[in-house]
């Protein structure tokens, strides 16, 4: 069945090339990587299956996803289990969605070293909600949370900051009962702004005296170590950003939201609007790439953006994370090493229910969508009554590899 409008694969597909002359040789392997595996993404060039109906006889073909983590086609299923497995972790309590931002300046610091720079916002970011919360003038109380990296504005420019999702209390140091936040508040902005630029601008400090930053082109100069104290003076001064939205109607709510955070990619392939490459449009339409943005800046209003193919390529791969970079983290009594003794314990604490046992998702993917979603995969598209079943397999082609100069 033909798709209707256009995606990010057809865009690398079109402007790659061109992109790749270009920009080749500053590109990681991650966000090659990031390149190759969405175009290919559910096309021939990954093999698949013919499946036919039993009862109408209707086929079609499906091709295999590239389950690349940057691909806006295949977080759909990974977003469906990870929620599954938060559901058995939702504490009956009010839950806050604090987030935390960054200054220019130190946007441009994170561009250039993003592994350390996104490491040390998740520390300082995650200290300052568990210092600030330990403290009895605030609450008191051990809390537990988890946090999502972004890296993107709506308009895919670099702007990192980090979505956390936190219950309304936490465990008395005595761990004999739990300590609920004030109905509607849970810790003031405020404070959690200064004690994060302060954290923050030290553990930068820090790396930049071990060596661990890099500086390029027009911030080469950042390497003095005098110039870079000055850089970041304007830093210690500002403001920074840290935000708490109102708390979530119930657990429900909690993971609809969260949901929609956790296997995001810079952009999904429903806000491009169109692509051309013509150089010869009619006046007053750009070549390029169309897609939606809201501006937050002029009342969340919906507006349309279009950018030369190159530079939509070049802004989709900022967001293309160094391999192996954790990009959900959990921290408190959330935290992996004891997550199930602690999140026994606050349910006890609450008076709720002990968890149920935990049960191994269905090995085969059909079956675990459909356990996700309630939605069968297997269920012919046409007549709607018969089944799929898988009449033939379609192989990955081989790529002949050149065959290596030994002379």
């Amino acid at each position: 069945m033909p798709r209707e409008g256009i995606e990010v694969a057809d865009v690398f597909r079109c402007f790659g090339p061109a992109f790749l002359d270009q920009h080749d040789a500053s590109l990681s392997s991650a966000q090659r990587h990031a390149m190759t595996a969405i175009e290919t993404c559910r096309t021939a060039a990954l093999g698949g299956h013919v499946e036919r109906c039993g009862d109408c006889g209707h086929q079609r073909v499906s091709y295999n996803s590239c389950r690349n983590r940057n691909c806006p086609k295949c977080q759909g299923l990974a977003r469906a289990q990870w929620l599954e497995d938060r559901q058995a972790e939702l504490l009956d309590v009010p839950y806050f969605h604090v987030v935390f931002t960054v200054p220019a300046q130190i946007e441009v610091i994170a561009f250039q070293n993003q592994t350390v720079v996104y490491d040390i916002l998740f520390r300082a970011a995650a200290e300052t909600l568990r210092i600030i919360a330990a403290d009895p003038e605030h609450l008191g109380a051990e809390i537990g949370f988890l946090g999502v990296l972004h890296t993107w504005g709506q308009n895919l420019m670099h702007h990192p900051h980090i979505h956390f999702l936190v219950p309304g209390g936490g465990i008395a140091p005595d761990g004999q009962s739990w300590i609920a936040c004030r109905p509607g508040f849970f810790l003031p902005v405020q404070v959690l702004s200064r004690m994060f630029r302060g954290l923050f601008l030290r553990y930068l400090e820090k790396a930049f005296a071990a060596g661990e930053l890099n500086f390029f082109s027009e911030h080469r100069h950042l390497h003095e170590p005098a110039t870079f104290r000055r850089y970041l003076t304007p830093a210690w001064k500002a403001e920074w950003v840290v935000y708490a939205k109102r708390p979530f109607a119930g657990p429900a709510q909690v993971l609809d939201y969260v949901g929609r955070y956790t296997h995001r990619v810079a952009i999904s392939n429903n806000r491009l609007v169109s692509m051309d490459d013509s150089k010869s449009l009619p006046p007053g339409c750009d070549p390029g790439v169309c897609f939606r943005w809201k501006d937050y800046r002029d009342d969340n209003r919906q507006k349309t953006m279009t950018l030369p193919g190159e530079e939509f390529i070049r802004r989709f791969l900022i967001h293309v994370l160094p391999d192996g970079f954790h990009r959900i983290r959990y921290f408190g009594f959330l935290g992996n090493c004891h997550r199930a003794r602690k999140l026994a314990l606050c349910r006890e604490l609450l008076g709720m229910a002990p968890a149920g046992p935990a049960t191994e998702p269905p090995a085969d993917y059909r079956d675990r969508f459909e356990a996700l979603t309630g939605q069968s995969l297997r269920t012919c598209p046409h007549c709607h009554t018969g089944v799929m079943v898988v009449v033939d397999c379609i192989a990955r082609p081989k790529i002949c590899q050149p065959i290596p100069d030994t002379s």
